[in-house]
């Protein structure tokens, strides 16, 4: 399977350098993450087209024939031009669907109202990755717990130490309160991950700052030539993006049924 995807494609580089293992079935991907099997993005179907009502007992079969163990159903779909409205058979099957705005930048400027307070700098220490387990936990869901954070921070410093890329971090009276990766996904392109800030320092320029600093390392230090970012279209972040210089490029589908 060609994935077409800009968002898929790096996902799946990401993925593949953090331990995870992709297997090609023609005309859909296995992604599986043995470090961390209650990841549901590392656990996954990657379909080359949204599945017709028809089709989708099937896909669910194939799902539980891969993973049987899984409580979740997590389905990814490639393409450049899709819609929300291609997933309306899970929709229909009562999963939770997601149609994410792909931006990219060759360029960036600074946001208008940076933040000036915050130290800058890579996460390097043990507090340091203790600190980004915390501020995963911060807000989110009841399953996300602390195994699991702690699983996912081990994949991303893993990434780190392998020399693809950097996380950052702002840090307040030596408190983390916003955070992000960007990593080196293919030659001449970055895909920035999991950019948060917690929600007691929301509203005062932090994402902003921190993900400009991020590129120009990315476009001066490493060297990439083109930045990617993957936002929810419906929520404030997207516009911070678009305003240090980030444009909307696709559309990025999945659907997840989460354990019952």
């Amino acid at each position: 399977m060609d994935v077409q995807s800009l968002a898929w494609r790096t996902d799946l580089a990401l993925l593949t350098y953090a331990g995870s293992t992709v297997e090609d079935r023609g005309d859909h991907l296995v992604v599986r993450t043995p470090a961390n099997p209650g990841f549901y993005w590392g656990n996954f179907l990657l379909l080359d087209a949204a599945p017709a009502v028809d089709d989708l007992p099937a896909w669910l079969a194939a799902f539980e024939q891969e993973f049987p163990e899984a409580g979740h159903r997590t389905f990814g779909v490639d393409g450049t031009d899709g819609a929300s409205d291609d997933l309306a058979p899970f929709r229909e099957a009562g999963f939770g669907t997601e149609g994410s705005t792909v931006m990219t930048a060759a360029s960036v400027h600074p946001p208008a109202r940076p933040d000036t307070e915050a130290t800058i700098r890579h996460l390097a220490s043990a507090d340091d990755w203790a600190q980004q387990v915390a501020l995963a936990m911060v807000g989110e869901e009841a399953e996300l717990n602390t195994d699991f954070a702690s699983r996912r921070a081990a994949a991303e410093r893993a990434l780190v130490e392998q020399g693809r890329g950097q996380w950052f971090g702002a840090f307040l009276g030596g408190q983390l309160v916003s955070s992000l990766g960007l990593f080196v996904a293919s030659e001449g392109l970055a895909r920035f991950q999991e950019v948060k800030t917690h929600p007691d320092f929301r509203g005062r320029g932090l994402c902003g700052t921190l993900v400009h600093h991020a590129s120009r390392y990315g476009f001066d230090e490493v060297g990439v030539g083109t930045l990617v970012m993957v936002a929810d279209p419906d929520y404030l972040a997207i516009g911070v993006y678009r305003a240090v210089g980030f444009t909307d490029s696709e559309t990025q589908l999945q659907a997840t049924r989460k354990p019952r």
